[in-house]
């Protein structure tokens, strides 16, 4: 089996860096931009908790500190900290008596955007130091994700998240059953930013997004930069059979293996929606803006009222992802882990992951839609790879060749599994990244013609 790697926006990668060192200094993986938005990736800066095998707890709260920029690896001089309280409840969930759909952004009435709009022009102009308040909503992102507190997360926290947010705007406009709307993005009419989102009069507005994707522009879930829409498309539908079932093989491909109290190993984050997830804060978040403002960044990301829609469609994924495959979570460490979220009241609650992994037991599910992914297939390749002939290859076993920067195309030889093997992995590991540059890595296994922009010739 032969590979091609192909690197854009990097300045420098090599495989071996024990102490994870760039010009700038210490770099923690989780902090690259392949983890970026979400909860998916916890990019606390590396732990100073001692190590041991119990759960992560709920992180005190007067222990908050300034936070890290994700991109450029300096404090934030902004606090993202949220309101202290001592009075703490254990939240339990309480019976569902009607369900709340979440709609498809692309599909909602004017009555509806109306109703959204409300809501969040409400929860923009609560008192700022309502936890409830907007800018406190978006700080819980930062909080969480930057190292403000000394916990690391993972992505049943956005489950939470985007709970609470829900209840919140729906306590502001005295609908319980207010459900967000979801950007199905996965979905070819859903492939361009939510109409509901660009009314400059509008409270979902904001002026921080790259202008030249506003519709439309076709979402670039693979980041491929494809100029031709219909390959975009086409990229994108090739992407998310690869994330949703080729690549979820056991149960803790999506969510990522879950971490024990003091740890700062990133090993697990394999979560099969971390591609389009990540791609899409990178290509709405704004270039004018020095590291990406607002939707791509981890600290910013929450002031765009658009970052919701986009990650209630990465929950989507997950209830998605249990019907596709059983993906039943049993680890008492990822079951047990806990965090702290203000309530529609504004009360300090306790929450544990067990309880958020069944949409339909919290009460909301999602308007069904097409899944053209589901089946979809990419053309064969009509003829063999001739990878060798290309250019020059390098054997994994010559490990005389590595460390390796990676400035140009590289072709690995692999050798090729037993017959009868059902699986084949490939393992890239021990890879060091300067984080002040958006970072892609595309594998190509078997390709030809090797063309970065079309996703499914690979």
């Amino acid at each position: 089996m032969q590979s091609a790697l192909t690197a854009s926006g990097l300045t420098a990668l090599t495989p071996h860096n024990p102490k994870n060192e760039t010009s700038q200094g210490k770099v923690d993986r989780r902090n690259m931009l392949l983890g970026l938005g979400g909860l998916y990736s916890a990019a606390n800066p590396i732990s100073t908790l001692g190590a041991s095998a119990n759960p992560i707890q709920a992180p005190q709260l007067d222990k908050c500190d300034l936070a890290t920029n994700a991109v450029t690896g300096k404090k934030i001089q902004e606090i993202c900290c949220s309101p202290i309280s001592s009075n703490i409840i254990d939240y339990r969930l309480a019976p569902v008596f009607q369900m709340k759909i979440r709609p498809s952004a692309h599909r909602v009435s004017p009555e509806y955007v109306l109703k959204d709009n409300q809501a969040v022009d409400r929860i923009k102009r609560l008192p700022k130091d309502d936890p409830r308040n907007f800018m406190q909503q978006a700080n819980v992102h930062c909080a969480y994700c930057n190292g403000a507190y000394n916990q690391i997360g993972q992505g049943d926290l956005d489950l939470w998240y985007l709970y609470f947010h829900e209840r919140i705007l729906g306590k502001l406009i005295g609908e319980p059953t207010f459900a967000l709307p979801f950007w199905n993005w996965d979905n070819p009419k859903g492939m361009t930013m939510p109409p509901m989102f660009l009314d400059p009069k509008y409270a979902l507005y904001d002026s921080k997004r790259n202008q030249d994707n506003l519709p439309p522009a076709v979402v670039d879930l693979g980041g491929s930069k494809n100029p031709n829409p219909l390959q975009l498309v086409v990229n994108n539908l090739t992407i998310m059979p690869t994330e949703m079932i080729l690549g979820n093989a056991d149960t803790y491909d999506f969510m990522g293996m879950p971490y024990c109290e003091g740890s700062s190993n990133p090993e697990g984050l394999r979560a099969c929606e971390r591609g389009s997830h990540t791609n899409i804060h990178i290509w709405v978040g704004d270039p004018r803006k020095p590291t990406g403002e607002d939707l791509g960044n981890f600290y910013s990301a929450g002031r765009d009222p658009l970052f919701y829609c986009h990650h209630a469609n990465v929950d989507r994924m997950w209830s998605l992802c249990n019907k596709v495959r059983d993906k039943r979570i049993t680890d008492p460490n990822f079951l047990n882990a806990s965090f702290l979220f203000f309530n529609e009241n504004a009360r300090l609650v306790h929450v544990t992951v067990k309880d958020c992994l069944n949409n339909l037991r919290m009460g909301y599910d999602f308007e069904r839609i097409n899944l053209p992914w589901l089946d979809y297939k990419p053309p064969p390749q009509m003829v063999a790879a001739t990878v060798k002939r290309i250019g020059s290859t390098i054997s994994v076993a010559d490990r005389n060749v590595f460390p390796l920067t990676l400035d140009k195309i590289v072709r690995p030889q692999v050798p090729k599994a037993k017959k009868g093997k059902a699986d084949e992995l490939l393992v890239i590991e021990n890879i060091t990244v300067d984080t002040t540059n958006f970072l892609k890595l595309d594998i190509f296994v078997n390709d030809e013609d090797h063309n970065v922009a079309e996703l499914d010739k690979a």
